[in-house]
């Protein structure tokens, strides 16, 4: 078998993912694709001489660069503004991810409608879907707009055609996976594929102006499909959540160029398309009158705070291994203050199984929630209740001491702005403490001194 000692100038090259290495191996050290690695037709950059260019532009002190802010477009669309920061800016490149079915075609097909009513021409150009099955689903949403130009298109060259003879505001490519370029090697959303139709596009955008939004598939692990390249390259990231079990969708902002990344939009995917809801705080609560094993929690998504209801029920069993079911919370958090709530003599669940729940299929995942749900597991174990007015906001420690949580003058604020007169956080300092405050002013029919 020949020898591939390589000499000091060659390099090879991954055609799927672009990785180089300057020995050939079977099996490439990014995407671990076998048999992927060939002789790159050009030195690496680091052993080639490069000849210095004269810039067109001198370099300027940090200080004397212009701090206005970019220049915004409205969507038309303001859940989804706000994740953005405050608009599109021209020429910026937007990455639109989520799981099949979520609703990502028809979030961006309201935004090619708004923008187009705001007087901008807008470019649909969908690879997975006929132009027959865009209009049916426009129809249906109410996203029917003479502005919005519709193509059907898998190859890049074709596309970058229609942008050149329509000359639109705003491109809407759906989704980068499925459009491949003659340029690189293999089908369309392979890694060497998906990176080379990125980098055209963006460089199209930077040149015009253009504002150009991507729809990105994600694997099964949620992550977003083809090369790491393409989250560097794009300037927002954005990922579209929900439970399809539920109407409601969150969109989340994990890297922003031009704003804060810790904003989040909520919407409401309904039967006649896709509706903006600018205060989710009705949708995590209960109605009627209090029962026990419940009790409500601010939590934070994003910036906003948002009053979610925990629930609990706990069932007397004789298996030796009482369940932990849990839905909307973590398993782990709920077994660990379960333990506290045994420790303590609050209440005991070693010969229960205890179901925790949240309302309206939110995910609790921060630890601010504990104190709300050791309160409605105390509640469904005692039957007790807690009125609609009391709020629950705090940290359990394993000491049982309750531990403040981050924003907490805001979680106050939104607390106090629904109607909850009473609020159980740190200041009871115990939950020994917190118990007893609740058996002063909140439980329903509760004595002075109330025991779990």
């Amino acid at each position: 078998m020949a020898s591939r000692r390589p000499s000091p100038t060659t390099s090879f090259r991954c055609t799927e993912c672009g990785w180089t290495t300057v020995k050939w191996v079977g099996r490439c050290g990014e995407c671990q694709q076998w048999g992927t690695v060939v002789e790159a037709s050009a030195p690496p950059a680091s052993l080639r001489e490069v000849a210095p260019t004269r810039p067109e532009r001198a370099a300027l002190p940090i200080t004397a660069i212009d701090t206005s802010e970019a220049p915004r477009r409205t969507s038309g669309v303001a859940e989804f503004d706000r994740v953005l920061g405050g608009g599109i800016v021209p020429g910026a490149a937007v990455l639109l991810s989520g799981e099949p079915g979520v609703g990502k075609s028809t979030l961006l097909l309201e935004v090619a409608a708004q923008s187009a009513r705001a007087g901008r021409r807008v470019l649909y150009v969908s690879a997975e879907e006929s132009l027959g099955q865009v209009r049916l689903r426009a129809e249906r949403t109410g996203a029917l707009e003479g502005r919005v130009l519709l193509a059907s298109e898998t190859d890049l060259a074709t596309i970058l055609g229609h942008v050149d003879r329509e000359q639109p505001d705003l491109l809407i490519v759906d989704s980068v996976q499925t459009v491949s370029s003659a340029l690189a090697d293999g089908v369309a959303g392979q890694p060497g594929q998906v990176r080379e139709v990125a980098t055209t596009l963006i460089r199209v955008a930077k040149e015009r102006d253009l504002p150009v939004v991507l729809v990105g598939h994600v694997t099964k692990d949620g992550q977003v499909a083809g090369p790491r390249l393409l989250e560097h390259l794009v300037d927002v990231v954005c990922q579209f959540e929900g439970d399809r079990q539920t109407s409601l969708r969150f969109v989340r902002a994990l890297k922003n160029r031009f704003g804060p990344t810790d904003e989040v939009g909520c919407f409401d995917m309904a039967g006649d398309g896709i509706v903006e809801v600018p205060d989710p705080s009705a949708l995590f609560l209960g109605h009627g009158d209090p029962v026990p094993g419940t009790c409500v929690t601010i939590a934070l998504e994003g910036r906003r705070a948002i009053p979610v209801e925990v629930q609990a029920l706990a069932l007397e069993t004789r298996a030796p291994n009482p369940r932990r079911i849990v839905s909307g919370v973590d398993g782990a958090r709920v077994a660990m203050i379960l333990a506290v709530l045994e420790k303590r003599g609050i209440a005991q669940t070693s010969d229960k199984d205890v179901y925790v729940s949240t309302v309206g299929g939110v995910r609790l995942v921060e630890p601010a929630a504990d104190l709300a749900i050791a309160i409605a597991v105390a509640g469904a174990v005692s039957g007790r209740s807690v009125a609609r007015h009391v709020a629950a906001i705090g940290e359990l420690s394993l000491a049982g001491e309750i531990r403040r949580v981050s924003r907490a003058d805001q979680r106050v604020s939104e607390a106090t702005r629904m109607g909850y007169r009473t609020l159980i956080d740190a200041s009871s300092q115990t939950l020994h403490r917190a118990m007893g405050d609740l058996g002063v002013r909140g439980m329903a029919g509760a004595p002075d001194v109330p025991r779990f």
